[in-house]
Protein backbone atom coordinates (compact mmCIF):
# COMPACT_ATOMS: atom_id res chain seq x y z
CA UNK A 1 0.00 0.00 0.00
CA UNK A 2 1.55 3.42 -0.94
CA UNK A 3 0.42 6.48 0.72
CA UNK A 4 0.81 10.11 -1.65
CA UNK A 5 0.59 13.08 0.76
CA UNK A 6 0.46 16.89 -1.36
CA UNK A 7 0.99 19.84 -0.13
CA UNK A 8 0.55 23.21 -1.38
CA UNK A 9 3.08 25.90 -0.88
CA UNK A 10 3.33 29.35 -0.67
CA UNK A 11 6.07 31.08 0.98
CA UNK A 12 6.51 29.03 3.66
CA UNK A 13 10.18 28.26 4.21
CA UNK A 14 10.29 28.29 8.21
CA UNK A 15 7.68 26.01 7.85
CA UNK A 16 8.99 23.11 5.59
CA UNK A 17 11.73 21.84 7.73
CA UNK A 18 9.91 21.02 10.91
CA UNK A 19 6.74 19.86 8.20
CA UNK A 20 9.14 17.56 6.74
CA UNK A 21 10.72 16.03 10.25
CA UNK A 22 6.65 15.68 11.49
CA UNK A 23 6.14 13.83 8.50
CA UNK A 24 8.71 11.13 8.46
CA UNK A 25 7.88 10.67 11.71
CA UNK A 26 4.24 9.82 11.33
CA UNK A 27 4.34 8.14 8.28
CA UNK A 28 6.50 5.39 7.85
CA UNK A 29 5.71 2.27 9.91
CA UNK A 30 2.12 2.55 8.76
CA UNK A 31 2.39 2.18 4.99
CA UNK A 32 4.61 0.08 2.53
CA UNK A 33 5.73 3.13 0.56
CA UNK A 34 4.62 6.66 0.70
CA UNK A 35 5.71 9.84 -1.49
CA UNK A 36 5.38 13.77 -0.12
CA UNK A 37 4.60 15.81 -3.37
CA UNK A 38 5.22 19.51 -2.15
CA UNK A 39 3.55 21.81 -4.74
CA UNK A 40 5.03 25.53 -5.18
CA UNK A 41 2.94 28.12 -6.00
CA UNK A 42 5.16 30.63 -7.24
CA UNK A 43 6.58 31.46 -3.96
CA UNK A 44 8.99 34.51 -3.49
CA UNK A 45 10.94 33.40 -0.37
CA UNK A 46 13.08 30.53 -0.07
CA UNK A 47 10.75 28.02 0.07
CA UNK A 48 11.66 26.59 -3.41
CA UNK A 49 15.45 26.38 -2.64
CA UNK A 50 14.34 24.38 0.51
CA UNK A 51 12.19 21.66 -1.50
CA UNK A 52 15.36 21.07 -4.09
CA UNK A 53 17.13 19.89 -0.79
CA UNK A 54 14.94 18.20 0.70
CA UNK A 55 14.26 16.52 -2.52
CA UNK A 56 17.65 15.49 -2.75
CA UNK A 57 18.14 14.29 1.05
CA UNK A 58 15.24 12.57 1.21
CA UNK A 59 14.22 9.93 -1.62
CA UNK A 60 10.68 10.08 -0.73
CA UNK A 61 10.51 14.21 -1.24
CA UNK A 62 9.10 15.13 -4.72
CA UNK A 63 8.58 18.66 -5.43
CA UNK A 64 6.34 20.65 -8.68
CA UNK A 65 7.23 24.83 -9.28
CA UNK A 66 4.80 26.35 -11.01
CA UNK A 67 5.62 29.40 -13.34
CA UNK A 68 3.59 32.22 -11.20
CA UNK A 69 1.35 31.81 -8.49
CA UNK A 70 -2.07 30.36 -9.32
CA UNK A 71 -3.89 29.67 -6.50
CA UNK A 72 -4.08 27.34 -3.45
CA UNK A 73 -7.09 25.40 -5.18
CA UNK A 74 -4.80 24.69 -8.29
CA UNK A 75 -1.75 23.93 -6.39
CA UNK A 76 -3.86 21.07 -4.64
CA UNK A 77 -4.84 20.12 -8.28
CA UNK A 78 -1.62 19.25 -9.98
CA UNK A 79 -0.64 17.40 -6.49
CA UNK A 80 -3.39 14.96 -7.12
CA UNK A 81 -2.88 14.69 -10.77
CA UNK A 82 0.76 13.75 -9.64
CA UNK A 83 0.08 11.69 -6.79
CA UNK A 84 0.55 7.54 -7.50
CA UNK A 85 -0.73 6.54 -3.67
CA UNK A 86 -3.31 4.29 -3.14
CA UNK A 87 -4.68 6.93 -0.91
CA UNK A 88 -3.78 10.34 -1.49
CA UNK A 89 -3.96 13.18 1.90
CA UNK A 90 -4.37 16.75 0.90
CA UNK A 91 -2.90 19.27 3.53
CA UNK A 92 -1.65 22.29 4.10
CA UNK A 93 2.01 23.56 4.59
CA UNK A 94 1.44 26.23 7.83
CA UNK A 95 1.27 22.55 10.45
CA UNK A 96 -2.02 23.71 11.27
CA UNK A 97 -3.07 20.45 9.89
CA UNK A 98 -0.92 18.42 12.21
CA UNK A 99 0.96 15.05 10.49
CA UNK A 100 0.31 12.78 13.74
CA UNK A 101 -3.38 12.93 12.59
CA UNK A 102 -2.56 10.97 9.43
CA UNK A 103 -2.78 7.86 11.46
CA UNK A 104 -6.63 8.02 12.51
CA UNK A 105 -7.41 9.20 8.64
CA UNK A 106 -5.28 5.52 7.60
CA UNK A 107 -7.32 3.66 10.25
CA UNK A 108 -10.70 5.32 9.31
CA UNK A 109 -9.66 4.34 5.19
CA UNK A 110 -8.77 0.95 5.84
CA UNK A 111 -11.78 0.25 7.81
CA UNK A 112 -13.73 0.98 4.96
CA UNK A 113 -14.02 5.43 4.38
CA UNK A 114 -13.25 5.94 0.83
CA UNK A 115 -12.98 9.52 1.76
CA UNK A 116 -11.96 10.65 5.23
CA UNK A 117 -11.81 14.65 6.18
CA UNK A 118 -10.36 16.43 9.50
CA UNK A 119 -13.26 17.92 10.90
CA UNK A 120 -11.65 20.79 13.50
CA UNK A 121 -13.39 20.97 16.78
CA UNK A 122 -11.62 24.42 17.85
CA UNK A 123 -9.28 26.46 15.89
CA UNK A 124 -6.82 28.14 17.97
CA UNK A 125 -5.07 31.75 17.17
CA UNK A 126 -7.79 33.35 15.24
CA UNK A 127 -9.79 35.90 15.51
CA UNK A 128 -13.62 36.35 16.80
CA UNK A 129 -14.42 37.52 13.38
CA UNK A 130 -12.26 34.92 11.65
CA UNK A 131 -14.24 32.10 13.63
CA UNK A 132 -17.62 33.46 13.23
CA UNK A 133 -17.66 34.39 9.10
CA UNK A 134 -16.27 30.94 8.82
CA UNK A 135 -18.71 29.34 11.47
CA UNK A 136 -21.70 31.31 9.19
CA UNK A 137 -20.06 30.46 5.57
CA UNK A 138 -19.83 26.39 6.58
CA UNK A 139 -23.59 27.25 7.50
CA UNK A 140 -24.67 29.36 4.61
CA UNK A 141 -23.00 26.96 1.89
CA UNK A 142 -24.91 23.60 3.85
CA UNK A 143 -28.11 25.53 3.00
CA UNK A 144 -27.82 26.60 -0.77
CA UNK A 145 -25.22 24.08 -2.23
CA UNK A 146 -26.83 21.46 -4.45
CA UNK A 147 -24.66 18.87 -2.16
CA UNK A 148 -23.69 18.52 1.12
CA UNK A 149 -20.37 19.81 2.10
CA UNK A 150 -19.32 18.81 5.40
CA UNK A 151 -19.58 21.98 7.83
CA UNK A 152 -16.16 23.24 9.93
CA UNK A 153 -13.67 21.10 7.20
CA UNK A 154 -10.83 22.53 5.07
CA UNK A 155 -8.75 20.76 2.53
CA UNK A 156 -6.93 17.87 5.20
CA UNK A 157 -8.05 15.01 3.80
CA UNK A 158 -7.56 11.57 3.02
CA UNK A 159 -8.74 10.42 -0.37
CA UNK A 160 -8.97 6.57 -2.17
CA UNK A 161 -7.57 6.57 -5.27
CA UNK A 162 -10.68 6.17 -7.32
CA UNK A 163 -11.99 9.42 -5.65
CA UNK A 164 -8.70 10.99 -6.79
CA UNK A 165 -9.32 9.63 -10.14
CA UNK A 166 -12.68 11.13 -10.39
CA UNK A 167 -11.11 14.31 -8.96
CA UNK A 168 -8.75 14.83 -12.14
CA UNK A 169 -11.56 14.42 -14.49
CA UNK A 170 -13.04 17.55 -13.05
CA UNK A 171 -10.85 20.75 -15.02
CA UNK A 172 -13.23 23.28 -14.18
CA UNK A 173 -11.59 26.64 -12.62
CA UNK A 174 -12.18 28.25 -10.48
CA UNK A 175 -11.69 25.24 -8.61
CA UNK A 176 -13.13 24.84 -4.73
CA UNK A 177 -11.87 21.47 -3.88
CA UNK A 178 -13.88 20.69 -0.40
CA UNK A 179 -16.90 21.18 -2.92
CA UNK A 180 -15.60 18.79 -5.39
CA UNK A 181 -14.72 16.23 -2.83
CA UNK A 182 -18.37 16.36 -1.61
CA UNK A 183 -19.77 16.43 -5.06
CA UNK A 184 -18.00 12.92 -6.14
CA UNK A 185 -19.66 11.09 -3.79
CA UNK A 186 -18.64 7.76 -2.30
CA UNK A 187 -18.42 7.19 1.27
CA UNK A 188 -17.01 9.52 3.46
CA UNK A 189 -16.44 9.67 7.26
CA UNK A 190 -14.44 12.34 9.28
CA UNK A 191 -12.32 12.47 12.33
CA UNK A 192 -12.39 15.30 14.72
CA UNK A 193 -9.64 17.31 16.32
CA UNK A 194 -8.26 20.48 17.63
CA UNK A 195 -6.97 22.82 15.04
CA UNK A 196 -3.30 24.53 16.54
CA UNK A 197 -1.70 27.81 16.05
CA UNK A 198 0.25 28.09 12.71
CA UNK A 199 3.72 27.28 12.75
CA UNK A 200 5.28 30.39 11.46
CA UNK A 201 4.67 33.41 8.98
CA UNK A 202 1.45 34.76 8.61
CA UNK A 203 -1.88 33.43 6.23
CA UNK A 204 -1.73 33.79 3.00
CA UNK A 205 -5.46 34.26 2.87
CA UNK A 206 -6.65 37.86 3.84
CA UNK A 207 -10.36 39.24 3.96
CA UNK A 208 -10.09 39.69 0.12
CA UNK A 209 -9.44 36.37 -0.49
CA UNK A 210 -11.60 34.52 1.56
CA UNK A 211 -14.76 36.67 0.71
CA UNK A 212 -13.83 36.09 -3.04
CA UNK A 213 -13.24 32.31 -2.25
CA UNK A 214 -16.86 32.20 -0.81
CA UNK A 215 -18.24 33.76 -3.56
CA UNK A 216 -16.73 31.06 -5.94
CA UNK A 217 -17.57 28.38 -3.81
CA UNK A 218 -21.50 29.34 -3.80
CA UNK A 219 -21.81 30.05 -7.74
CA UNK A 220 -19.64 27.22 -8.22
CA UNK A 221 -21.78 24.78 -6.43
CA UNK A 222 -25.40 26.50 -6.31
CA UNK A 223 -28.11 28.19 -8.90
CA UNK A 224 -29.49 30.18 -5.62
CA UNK A 225 -28.33 33.23 -6.37
CA UNK A 226 -29.36 33.11 -10.14
CA UNK A 227 -32.97 32.21 -8.49
CA UNK A 228 -32.46 34.70 -6.05
CA UNK A 229 -32.45 37.42 -8.82
CA UNK A 230 -35.99 36.31 -10.08
CA UNK A 231 -37.41 36.33 -6.69
CA UNK A 232 -36.08 40.21 -6.14
CA UNK A 233 -37.47 40.98 -9.78
CA UNK A 234 -40.66 39.31 -8.72
CA UNK A 235 -41.27 41.17 -4.98
CA UNK A 236 -39.99 44.52 -6.99
CA UNK A 237 -42.32 44.38 -9.82
CA UNK A 238 -45.23 43.59 -7.08
CA UNK A 239 -44.40 46.59 -4.87
CA UNK A 240 -44.34 48.32 -8.01
CA UNK A 241 -47.86 47.55 -9.18
CA UNK A 242 -48.88 48.27 -5.82
CA UNK A 243 -47.03 51.84 -5.30
CA UNK A 244 -48.93 52.73 -8.67
CA UNK A 245 -52.59 51.45 -7.00
CA UNK A 246 -52.36 53.58 -4.17
CA UNK A 247 -50.94 56.43 -6.54
CA UNK A 248 -54.05 55.72 -8.77
CA UNK A 249 -56.92 55.74 -6.08
CA UNK A 250 -54.60 58.88 -4.15
CA UNK A 251 -54.99 60.91 -7.61
CA UNK A 252 -58.14 59.60 -9.05
CA UNK A 253 -60.54 58.92 -5.72
CA UNK A 254 -58.87 60.73 -3.06
CA UNK A 255 -58.28 63.86 -5.28
CA UNK A 256 -55.39 64.38 -3.36
CA UNK A 257 -51.84 66.80 -4.17
CA UNK A 258 -48.84 64.76 -3.74
CA UNK A 259 -45.88 67.85 -3.87
CA UNK A 260 -42.52 67.03 -5.24
CA UNK A 261 -40.70 64.53 -6.86
CA UNK A 262 -39.22 63.09 -3.71
CA UNK A 263 -40.92 59.47 -3.81
CA UNK A 264 -40.03 58.71 -7.39
CA UNK A 265 -36.86 59.34 -7.11
CA UNK A 266 -36.03 57.22 -4.33
CA UNK A 267 -38.18 54.49 -6.65
CA UNK A 268 -35.54 55.55 -9.34
CA UNK A 269 -32.65 54.81 -7.50
CA UNK A 270 -33.89 51.94 -5.73
CA UNK A 271 -34.17 50.17 -9.07
CA UNK A 272 -31.53 51.09 -10.30
CA UNK A 273 -29.77 49.47 -7.22
CA UNK A 274 -31.90 46.28 -7.82
CA UNK A 275 -30.83 45.87 -11.34
CA UNK A 276 -27.04 46.64 -11.06
CA UNK A 277 -27.24 43.93 -8.11
CA UNK A 278 -28.76 41.73 -10.64
CA UNK A 279 -26.46 42.13 -13.59
CA UNK A 280 -23.68 41.94 -11.39
CA UNK A 281 -24.54 38.26 -10.12
CA UNK A 282 -25.64 37.08 -13.96
CA UNK A 283 -22.07 38.59 -14.49
CA UNK A 284 -20.26 36.33 -12.09
CA UNK A 285 -22.18 33.21 -13.89
CA UNK A 286 -20.97 34.68 -17.21
CA UNK A 287 -18.04 35.27 -16.24
CA UNK A 288 -17.61 31.58 -15.05
CA UNK A 289 -18.71 30.14 -18.82
CA UNK A 290 -16.18 32.42 -20.23
CA UNK A 291 -13.41 31.19 -18.51
CA UNK A 292 -14.55 27.39 -18.93
CA UNK A 293 -15.15 28.61 -22.39
CA UNK A 294 -10.94 29.77 -22.82
CA UNK A 295 -10.55 26.34 -22.20
CA UNK A 296 -6.36 27.57 -20.37
CA UNK A 297 -4.61 25.01 -18.64
CA UNK A 298 -4.82 25.07 -15.10
CA UNK A 299 -1.26 25.41 -14.73
CA UNK A 300 1.87 25.66 -16.01
CA UNK A 301 5.16 23.56 -14.35
CA UNK A 302 8.05 25.60 -14.58
CA UNK A 303 10.47 22.59 -12.33
CA UNK A 304 10.08 18.93 -11.25
CA UNK A 305 11.71 17.01 -8.89
CA UNK A 306 12.24 14.04 -7.34
CA UNK A 307 10.92 11.60 -10.07
CA UNK A 308 14.09 9.36 -11.01
CA UNK A 309 13.04 7.14 -13.85
CA UNK A 310 11.86 8.14 -17.25
CA UNK A 311 8.81 6.16 -16.55
CA UNK A 312 7.84 8.24 -13.74
CA UNK A 313 8.23 11.38 -15.21
CA UNK A 314 6.54 10.12 -18.34
CA UNK A 315 3.49 9.56 -16.07
CA UNK A 316 3.69 13.40 -14.35
CA UNK A 317 0.96 15.87 -15.64
CA UNK A 318 2.47 18.59 -18.11
CA UNK A 319 0.98 21.72 -18.36
CA UNK A 320 -3.06 20.91 -17.60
Amino acid sequence: MKLSVVIPVFNEEENLPPLHQQLTAAVPGHVDDYEVIFVNDGSTDRSLALLQELCKQDPHVRYLSFSRNFGHEIASTAGLDAASGDAVILMDADLQDPPALIVDLLTRWKAGADVVYARRRHRAGESFFKRTSAHLFYRLLCKVADVRIPRDTGDFRLMDRRVVEQLRACRENPRFMRGLVAWVGFRQDEVMYDRPHRHAGRTKYNLFKLVRLSWEAICAFSLVPLRFVMWLGAVVTALSLALTVIVAIQKLLLHLEIPGYALLACGIFFLGGIQLIMLGIIAQYLGLTFKAAQNRPLYIIDQRGGWETDHERSALPGNV
